[in-house]
């Protein structure tokens, strides 16, 4: 099969969880061919630099300075619904000069196939992974959940399947009522949908153990949308600042160049290789990382989540409740 897999670009959550997937793709003797924008599709060329690879849309978002990212997040509508349309009409191109056999979209809402373009190629899998089906609001506007889960779903509709990666087993999930919504009006008419199980590219570094020579008690994991991860980077700082503790803050930048910088018991660095961060979140006393979706997924693969303290980004419903359900998940 020739596979084109596009992650949305918003930090590096997204791209890191299709890296297993591209992998198991390539293993499997398919066809890969890469596409999107940013820090996402410097990622995976980062792990597969002998694929092809294909420009999107480019998607610039930033959040609000402060708590709330409500009225940040509807200013970038009209944004979104342009850059959606793009995707759309570049795909549409794309599938005219080739022939693929399935499109897999990480949360990438356009990047769905026309209905000429199914016409023309009526075998071709469209699929949407996503791991929230359920849409959270913040306090306020949770009187338009429903609206927006509806919304959602009919996105999801113009997909054949919609992968949830993710048990399908509420309780043992790690998304919780994200990927398994209980509002009894959830319906995707006509898609396929599936738990593929959680996804994320540390499952080969399970055991890796011997990597962390810095002797780093706590190491900090960022990613996500500006100015929020340059802010949690400075109250990191700040808060270990002049203390015996070594701290190490993985800065989640991957288009900077990659040196180390030293301020007293603090180190940062723009990035790590997989293995080496690995190695070095195993040997951490204390681990600090924003509760996306798909840094839970990391933590758990390595094994080492109970240790994290999941700092969700502020005025992100969606992450204060993955906190939450982990939190919970674990005491039990």
């Amino acid at each position: 099969m020739k596979i084109l897999v596009a992650p949305l670009n918003w930090g590096l959550g997204h791209a890191s969880r299709c890296v297993p997937l591209v992998q198991q793709f390539i293993d499997e003797g398919h066809e890969v061919i890469i596409a999107g924008d940013g820090v996402s599709l410097t990622l995976l060329r980062r792990h597969f630099p002998k694929l092809r690879y294909v420009y999107l849309a480019p998607l610039n978002l930033r959040y609000g300075k402060g708590n709330r990212q409500v009225w940040a997040m509807m200013k970038a509508m009209p944004h979104l619904l342009s850059w959606a349309m793009k995707d759309h009409a570049i795909l549409q191109a794309v599938l005219r000069e080739e022939r693929f056999d399935m499109v897999l979209s990480d949360n990438r809402f356009g990047l769905y196939p026309s209905k000429k373009s199914k016409e023309a190629n009526p075998n071709l899998r469209s699929v949407y992974m996503t791991h929230q089906l359920h849409i959270f609001l913040p306090r306020g506007w949770r009187w338009l959940e429903r609206l927006a889960e509806r919304l959602h779903a009919r996105v999801c509709a113009k997909y054949k399947e919609v992968w949830i990666p993710d048990y399908e087993e509420k309780e043992r999930s790690l998304s919780g009522e994200l990927g398994h919504p209980k509002l009894s009006g959830f319906r995707i008419q006509d898609s396929e949908v599936r738990y593929i199980g959680p996804q994320s590219r540390f499952e080969p570094y399970r055991d890796v153990h011997n990597a962390n020579e810095m002797g780093t008690e706590t190491v900090a994991v960022l990613s996500g949308l500006e100015p929020q991860r340059t802010i949690l980077e400075r109250e990191i700082a700040a808060r270990y600042a002049g203390k015996e503790e070594r701290v190490l803050i993985v800065q989640g930048l991957l288009n900077r160049p990659n040196t180390r910088m030293k301020r007293g018991n603090i180190t940062l660095v723009p990035y790590l290789g997989d293995e080496e961060l690995a190695g070095v979140l195993h040997g951490a006393r204390h681990i600090i990382a924003r509760s996306g979706y798909s840094t839970i997924m990391d933590l758990e693969a390595l094994g080492v989540l109970e240790k994290a303290e999941l700092i969700p980004t502020p005025g992100q419903s969606e992450q204060e409740y993955l906190a939450f359900w982990v939190q919970k998940r674990i005491i039990k």
